[in-house]
């Protein structure tokens, strides 16, 4: 027995829009039958549909860069990022929230991710969450967005651009003068026009009709990939393609930590593990330990007064 047609898949909107008639939703001609295909035929066809991602994506850098740009000066001015979304979306970006702090070594606080339902809905579906406007902005409200004045930044995240939770929160941002950004699949969504910044890499068709935690979802959670990495590079996690925002806590961190020390200052491993030593284990202290001669309390100078981006600390001269 065959599927139902795209049009019997079609469902009345909100505001009249039906959400057949969008993109990530509508029925993809080339998987029409992929359910008859031999497994390594479907699984080829599933991998065709996802190499278009990279393209989607591909298409939004100069936004995405702009995005980067506008958060990174606003981390600086003590600013935050909070994500949000329904379902895969909020589940997408409560995980590039919560990997941001053991990986750039950064406060929890720096980077928030709310998904609609509650912590409970990233693992129980929580659908009828996503319909009240109300709700998105009352749980960016209880997230503490834009407290005491902090610049801070929503990236508003729906694979359709229509979730009414999503633009509920986005609203509420708009009117504390937030800056706001539309993270959708969907070419002049309610998102894209409403956010004051949208990022929209079209994916069109899924290969499985409804499923938009397929390549909408990919394309996500390259997107977000982008963001959190771009800003953490523009405020100093890094040094090159080195991540020196990072202390060694435990076995594994220290192995990586030595190997980036080794390779940053020019010297063996053994003097890489004394210099991390010297500098309590902080690998920014203790490359520029290595490389400027210098002590652990003048590194930590050095790289508060420069903020702590390293290529700006090894080219300080404190006056």
């Amino acid at each position: 027995m065959r599927a139902p047609s795209e049009e019997g898949l079609d469902g009345e909107g909100m505001n009249g829009q039906r959400l057949g008639d969008l993109p990530t939703e509508r029925r993809n001609p080339a998987s029409e039958h992929m359910d008859e295909l031999p497994t390594v035929e479907m699984l080829a066809l599933i991998n065709t549909e996802d190499a278009k991602v990279a393209g989607a994506v591909a298409a939004e850098l100069e936004q995405i860069a702009r995005v980067v740009d506008a958060m990174a000066e606003r981390f600086r001015r003590g600013g935050r990022m909070f994500y949000i979304g329904a379902g895969t979306s909020g589940r997408l970006g409560v995980l590039d929230a919560s990997e941001c702090p053991p990986t750039f070594s950064v406060s929890p606080d720096l980077i928030h991710g709310i998904i609609a339902g509650g912590d409970a809905a990233l693992r129980l579906s929580s659908e009828h969450s996503e319909d009240s406007r109300e709700q998105g902005a009352r749980d960016l409200a209880a997230a503490g967005f834009g407290s005491d004045r902090r610049p801070d930044t929503l990236v508003g995240i729906a694979a359709s651009g229509r979730t009414p939770y999503v633009l509920g929160a986005i609203e509420y941002a708009k009117s504390l003068g937030a800056l706001t950004v539309g993270l959708s699949c969907v070419p002049g969504s309610a998102l894209a026009q409403t956010a004051a910044i949208a990022i929209t890499p079209a994916t069109g068709p899924e290969v499985l009709t409804g499923s938009t935690r397929m390549k909408a979802g990919t394309a996500t959670k390259m997107v977000l990939n982008m963001l959190s990495t771009g800003v953490m590079i523009r405020t100093g996690a890094t040094f090159g393609n080195l991540m020196v925002n990072m202390r060694a806590s435990n076995a594994k961190l220290m192995d990586r930590a030595e190997r980036i020390v080794a390779t940053a200052v020019g010297c063996d491993r053994a003097t890489a593990t004394e210099l991390l030593m010297q500098a309590d284990k902080d690998v920014k202290a203790a490359i520029l330990m290595g490389r400027l001669g210098i002590g652990y309390s003048a590194a930590q100078r050095q790289l508060a007064e420069t903020g702590g981006i390293l290529a700006d600390a090894l080219a300080h001269r404190p006056g």
